[in-house]
C-alpha cells in the first residue's frame, strides 16, 4: 500500500480539498497528524464532510492544538511540547493520505519541522497556488525536498491563472503536473468525487 503525503507551498492554497479529493480517488485512509485549530470544525471533519466512499478510515490526530497557528506555538499556549517520536503512524492495509499542515518549514518545536514528518517512502505531493509569489515558494519547496533526499512525486495546482506559471516550472523542476484545478462554487462530495476522478488516473501511475 501507498501513503501519499499532501504538502502546500503555503497556507490556504488548498491542501484539505487536495487531500480530500485524493482520499476519494484512491478511497485510501485520512490522517493529518497534527491540527492546530478547527476544534469544532477540523480539516479531518472537512475532508468527511466532502468525500462519498464506504472505504475511508479516518485516523485520529496526535496532536490536537486549539489555537490556529503554527504548531510550535499553538503547542506552547496549551502548555506542551510536540515530540517527533510520538507521532506514530496508524496501521492500516489501505494507501493513506496524510495532509501536513501549511508548508515543509513550519515548526513543529525547536528542531522540528513538518518536512521531518515524511518518509522516503511516501509519495509527496505538493499543492501550488496562483498568488504572486507561488513560483518563488513553490521551486523552493521542492529544492527543500531534495535537500533532504525526498522526491516530489507531482504537483497540483489550485485556482492558478498566472500566465506562464505552470510551464516554468515545470521546465525548472521536471516534476509533473498531477491536475490543475479551478475555482469551485460548490465544495460538497459531488464536487470533490468530480475532481477525484480527473486526477485518479495519474494518481495510480505515481
Amino acid at each position: 500500500m501507498n501513503s501519499y503525503f499532501i504538502t502546500g507551498i503555503s497556507t490556504d492554497v488548498g491542501k484539505t480539498l487536495v487531500a480530500a479529493a485524493i482520499t476519494q480517488a484512491l478511497e485510501a485512509d485520512y490522517w493529518k497528524p497534527i491540527q492546530s485549530g478547527g476544534i469544532e470544525h477540523s480539516d479531518r471533519m472537512e475532508v468527511q464532510r466532502l468525500i462519498s466512499n464506504n472505504d475511508t478510515v479516518f485516523h485520529k490526530e496526535r496532536y490536537f492544538l486549539e489555537t490556529p497557528m503554527s504548531p510550535h506555538e499553538a503547542a506552547a499556549i496549551d502548555g506542551i511540547t510536540i515530540e517527533l517520536e510520538e507521532i506514530k503512524r496508524p496501521q492500516t492495509e489501505n494507501n493513506m493520505v496524510i495532509e501536513g499542515a501549511g508548508g515543509l518549514l513550519v515548526p513543529l518545536n525547536d528542531k522540528h519541522t513538518i518536512i521531518d514528518l515524511i518518509q522516503p517512502s511516501d509519495k509527496v505531493i505538493l499543492v501550488s497556488s496562483g498568488y504572486l509569489g507561488s513560483i518563488n515558494h513553490t521551486l523552493l519547496s521542492i529544492e527543500v525536498l531534495r535537500s533532504r533526499g525526498l522526491s516530489c512525486a507531482g504537483i497540483i495546482y489550485n485556482q492558478v491563472e498566472l500566465s506562464g506559471t505552470i510551464e516554468i516550472i515545470e521546465k525548472m523542476t521536471g516534476v509533473p503536473t498531477i491536475a490543475h484545478l479551478s475555482y469551485i462554487d460548490s465544495l460538497n462530495n459531488d464536487s470533490v468525487a468530480a475532481v477525484a476522478s480527473t486526477m485518479r488516473e495519474k494518481l495510480l501511475a505515481l
